[in-house]
């Protein structure tokens, strides 16, 4: 692996870069002949993924994980702003589209003021021993008020849900047999291309999404006697409508444009401009479509944005649009490739293929099955490693919303659990490869997104806890959500806000930049505030504990037949607030500043309740050693410590690694890590564990 700054890579460096499925083969459509002799990559390790039929295509709009098959097999593109999901049709082509910022939804006070008079009585009845009554009390009185997230399902709701910008359609005039089909995505330049030989004439479509242009750009070339011929529409399943809109560059030919416009429950305001510019050929518009004839190539360009925090999306998408006309498309296509090429090529990895070297003139599809059969394809493991670092690069720049649920790309309207920020480990995994993988400045986005939650965090940390720093929960939104989740079982993770600071912390180990240290600090240091004045000692030990709390999304069993989530002091809290004081305490040493808070800091830290191995040999989940109803539960949450944390060391804790290695057979052999997130970070544990 080479890389061009000092620090790539620490102990077990994260591979995890959040949505990273490779597409599964499916049987061909009506529309997907199968391939002749198609190119191919020259060698297994070309950064290239390619298959040999579209996907599949349609356009009704998926409402689960389980009709969502063609869209997981498009390919994407992206530049922070504008994401789009290209299927390869021939006859027709679809790419869906997203807008980082179109969220329906709306600030809102979900603050409960309940909350501050019940936290004591929830407090004795957990050291108490009585978990179920406090979870119940919790339920009652110190959750969200409101539907909160509706249970993942906030598209309707003040909590919102991120949304799809909707389709771009092109539907061609023309028939005949296709052969030579190929589809791929070239990672190192950042383009989908989709090629196909109908009769003489061989068709070339490239799509990519430009940062510096902040545009999505589709070519379509035909080298032969066929020209081009095609319906253009920008359709959305609700709240739009497209018509044609006056282009910034003139009635012209070619100034022919369409404009999708709309407006989503709770007031965003988005609007999608497409125009197209042709040679040897015309453009116009009829009614809501761009027709495109006689051409031997046309070059759609496309710019989006909303009106988020008050954004001038209607003249900013005309500059970009009239910018873009002016230049040619090579010109384009090159200023993309170099601003692209400036991030991903700055890490290479180079793994043994000399076992297949033919590996990469097979389809990707058809190399991923013969992995899972058994195969060994190196090569295929170094591309997936590349194309984690693919999809950061395009779904977060500085200047955009970090990488969400589905980091930008999502084709519905309720999007799976609202794709929000989960901050109970989802939206932290995005960011792990951020700076091992060295894309720093993709890493900005998240920042922005955490000093974001300052002022709504103070609200809640006083209203339900009466404390002083900043507080946020298992979830939030681009609306500054940080009150607990709607069920205390899940909602009530305490500590988000410490977890989320290790991302400012390793911004600055990694860099070294005093500057870099200045900014986080002062964000470091209230969330640590906050903990400070929330703990409470635990009457068993004298220990400091989070109460109430969770460990994420799992449950307990007691010896007396209660289960239950709410609980006081779990592992990962008391872990995450070992790693939050230890970094914040050197932070302030570093800066010549706060002493006496310094010392406060490391005072607490000790006090802190220790990691301990339970009767299995493990690293206890709670306080007390308790097994869980669901002993493969998906989150690892005990073992946080190991990583992302660095508590857990083969030097000074090898007790504690041992006790990791046997929390994680545990998990694993109760049938734990079955999602793709779950198993990246089971990956990053066997990292460290040397494995």
């Amino acid at each position: 692996m080479k890389t061009t700054r000092r620090r790539l890579l620490k102990a077990g460096g994260a591979l995890a870069a959040g949505w990273t499925t490779l597409p599964a083969r499916s049987a061909a459509t009506p529309e997907a002949p199968p391939v002749k002799s198609p190119a191919a990559p020259a060698s297994a390790d070309a950064p290239i993924l390619w298959y040999a039929e579209p996907a599949p295509f349609t356009l009704e709009p998926s409402t689960s994980w389980s009709n969502n098959d063609g869209w997981t097999r498009a390919l994407p593109v992206g530049n922070g702003h504008i994401g789009g999901m290209v299927f390869g049709g021939v006859a027709r082509e679809r790419i869906q589209l997203n807008e980082h910022s179109l969220w329906s939804g709306q600030p809102q006070d979900a603050d409960n003021p309940d909350a501050l008079e019940a936290l004591p009585k929830v407090r004795e009845l957990l050291f108490a021993g009585k978990y179920v009554e406090a979870q119940a009390l919790m339920n009652q009185r110190m959750v969200c008020k409101g539907p909160g997230t509706g249970s993942g399902n906030g598209a309707q709701l003040d909590y919102g849900s991120y949304e799809t910008l909707g389709d771009l359609v092109i539907e061609a005039d023309a028939t005949g047999g296709v052969t030579e089909y190929r589809r791929q995505l070239d990672l190192d330049a950042g383009i989908v291309t989709t090629t196909f030989r109908r009769g003489d004439t061989r068709h070339t479509r490239e799509v990519f999404a430009s940062a510096p242009a902040r545009l999505l750009v589709v070519r379509w070339t035909a080298d032969g006697p066929e020209r081009i011929a095609f319906t253009a529409t920008l359709s959305r399943p609700d709240a739009a409508k497209t018509r044609a809109t006056a282009d910034p560059a003139g009635e012209t030919a070619d100034g022919a444009a369409l404009g999708m416009r709309g407006q989503v429950q709770g007031g965003m305001r988005f609007v999608a401009r497409l125009g197209a510019v042709t040679q040897g050929g015309t453009a116009t518009v009829e009614g809501d479509r761009l027709v495109v004839e006689g051409a031997r190539s046309v070059t759609l360009l496309l710019a989006a944005a909303t009106d988020y925090h008050g954004r001038d999306h209607e003249t900013e998408t005309a500059a970009a649009l009239a910018a873009g006309r002016k230049r040619t498309f090579a010109a384009l296509r090159r200023e993309h490739m170099a601003d692209h090429r400036r991030l991903f090529r700055r890490v290479s990895l180079d793994l043994d293929a000399s076992g297949a070297p033919d590996a990469g003139r097979r389809s990707t599809d058809v190399r991923l099955k013969a992995v899972q059969e058994g195969a060994s394809d190196p090569a295929l493991a170094a591309l997936y490693f590349q194309y984690g670092r693919y999809l950061l690069i395009a779904c977060s720049r500085p200047g955009s919303l970090p990488a969400n649920l589905q980091g930008m790309w999502a084709d519905q309207i309720q999007v799976p659990w609202s794709a929000d920020y989960h901050t109970n480990i989802n939206v932290q995994m995005n960011y792990w490869p951020a700076e091992v993988t060295n894309l720093a400045e993709c890493h900005e986005p998240l920042f922005n997104l955490i000093e974001s939650l300052r002022a709504p965090g103070r609200h809640t940390a006083r209203v339900h806890y009466g404390a002083p720093g900043w507080a946020v929960h298992t979830v939030t939104n681009v609306w500054g959500f940080t009150s607990p989740g709607e069920s205390a079982s899940w909602g009530s993770f305490v500590a988000a806000g410490g977890w989320l600071c290790r991302h400012l912390w390793e911004a600055y180990t990694f860099s070294g930049d005093r500057a870099t240290l200045e900014r986080v600090y002062p964000t470091m240091k209230e969330a640590a505030e906050f903990y400070l004045d929330f703990l409470v000692e635990e009457p068993k030990h004298g220990w400091l504990v989070t109460a109430p709390s969770n460990s994420p999304e799992n449950s307990f069993r007691t010896p007396d037949g209660q289960v239950a989530s709410v609980c006081a002091g779990p592992s990962m809290d008391e872990q995450i607030l070992w790693d939050l004081f230890t970094s914040t305490a050197e932070a302030s040493r570093l800066l010549h500043r706060d002493a006496a808070f310094r010392e406060r800091l490391l005072a607490a830290k000790a006090r802190l309740a220790p990691p301990q191995i339970g009767k299995h040999g493990q690293i206890q989940e709670w306080l007390e050693d308790w097994d869980e109803p669901e002993p493969g539960h998906r989150h690892m949450s005990p073992l946080y410590g190991l990583h992302p944390g660095d508590q857990f060391t083969r030097r000074a804790t090898p007790e504690l690694l041992e006790a990791a290695r046997v929390t994680l057979r545990r998990r694993l052999s109760g049938g734990g890590g079955h999602t793709g997130w779950s198993r990246a970070w089971i990956v990053n544990f066997q990292a460290r564990l040397g494995d």
